[in-house]
């Protein structure tokens, strides 16, 4: 059996009957790799938020920044925190596409995002995708594939991209990022993205209330809380701000509507 065999072998079992985060994620951008229960959640919460599928494309789009900010700032490691099922336009997508010799580590708790990221990554000795829990991190930094790809000595890019919002526990959330942050060299770059409690509203509470029926309940946090998860380094211009300040609409400073305010995003240094 091959090594990915073995490692896909031993995953938990998939449960069709519980809607999955990222399965849900994948559907609402269009991906083919859900389950009916997820579909029915995912119809479900954009019933309750017609926008929720443009708030993904915003994260998206702030995906691909980060990825470029890193990029320009001559960084070739990436470490995906919550990577999710591939899609186009994901972490490993932008990478490839702006620093064809990036080495990417893909972390997710998701099975399907597990074994679906180890077969597109199968031929391209500096990717892989490691099934844990991105909480784990003493876990995860000491994985083979962390070990074999990420050179500590050298900066890199940390995305935690439309995940932090799917754990309630702040305490081990900020405990995680610290050792996430300790592990990386100066210059390194960590990107967050966090439902924002401010634009909360009772149709938030109903997509919620959807989530709170999956493998991860949604919270929110305001822009203190999630500036928070950034520690001491410091943020990047525009700071700790919503989407479309992050994410502008061609030829404007920003943009504006719900969706363009609905997520936080910022991306801080080590210096």
């Amino acid at each position: 059996m091959s090594v990915l065999g073995e490692q896909e072998a031993v995953l938990p079992e998939v449960d069709p009957q519980r809607p999955s985060v990222a399965r849900i994620y994948n559907h609402l951008l269009g991906g083919p790799h859900n389950f009916a229960v997820d579909r029915h959640a995912a119809a479900a919460a954009r019933a309750a938020m017609p926008e929720l599928p443009e708030i993904l494309r915003f994260n998206r789009q702030f995906l691909a920044e980060a990825v470029r900010l890193a990029a320009e700032a001559g960084i070739e490691q990436y470490l995906d925190l919550g990577c999710g099922i591939p899609s186009d336009g994901d972490g490993y997508d932008v990478a490839r596409r702006l620093r064809p010799r990036s080495r990417i580590v893909g972390v997710d708790l998701e099975p399907v995002a597990f074994v679906h990221g180890r077969r597109r990554v199968a031929g391209d000795p500096n990717a892989d995708v490691l099934h844990a829990d991105v909480l784990d991190a003493a876990g995860v930094l000491a994985s083979p594939p962390v070990r074999d790809l990420i050179d500590p000595a050298r900066p890199v890019c940390l995305l935690l991209v439309s995940v932090a919002h799917f754990i309630p526990d702040t305490a081990r959330l900020s405990a995680a990022l610290d050792a996430y942050r300790t592990a990386v060299a100066p210059g390194s770059l960590l990107a967050i993205t966090h439902a924002c409690r401010k634009e909360s509203s009772p149709r938030v509470e109903q997509v919620r209330r959807v989530y709170s029926n999956t493998t991860a309940p949604m919270v929110t946090r305001d822009a203190g809380e999630t500036a928070a998860l950034f520690g001491d380094w410091p943020l990047l211009p525009p700071g700790v701000a919503a989407m479309g300040q992050w994410c502008p609409a061609p030829g404007r400073s920003s943009a504006s509507g719900i969706a363009a305010n609905a997520s936080l995003a910022g991306v801080a240094r080590r210096t």
